[in-house]
């Protein structure tokens, strides 16, 4: 499985040309590394694919962050989710049923686990569709299962 080229066909709308996926989390959010040696972070819980530092100077930075590193490891949910649903085997992540974007809980009870393609794949085709749109708007979600 190429998973630069799921990102690239996932979220290439959002801008992203990724060289190099730096570091993942549990949940399949991605860290990565364009040619231009800007790091993006791409978020499937939250359905977002930005730049998060323009330099290696700012990722060093970052990753010293507590408030990012809680956010990043989501150190409460993460043990919740291997208490409910088991340790993740090689290329599984827990997700979001609800993601939340659409005003899904960050708790057990909407998280299951799937493949990081198939992470990578529904959010963002799920951004794609909600990019534009006012609050409320409607939306079409099929589960990745």
């Amino acid at each position: 499985m190429d998973l630069l080229k799921e990102v690239k066909e996932a979220w290439g709308w959002s801008g992203v040309e990724p060289v190099e996926i730096v570091t993942e989390n549990d949940f399949g959010n991605l860290i990565l590394k364009d040619k231009n040696d800007h790091f993006w972070r791409l978020c499937p819980e939250d359905v977002y694919c930005d730049v998060v530092a323009k330099s290696i100077e700012e990722y060093n930075a970052l990753i010293e962050d507590d408030e990012f590193l809680d956010d990043w490891f989501m150190p409460v949910l993460s043990a919740e989710a291997e208490k409910k649903l088991g340790s993740l085997d090689a290329n599984r992540k827990y997700y979001m049923i609800t993601p939340g974007i659409l005003g899904g809980e960050y708790e057990g009870k909407n998280l299951k686990i799937t493949t990081l393609a198939k992470t990578i794949r529904f959010s963002g085709d799920l951004g794609k569709q909600v990019k534009d749109l006012e609050d409320g708007a409607e939306v079409q979600i099929n589960d990745i299962r």
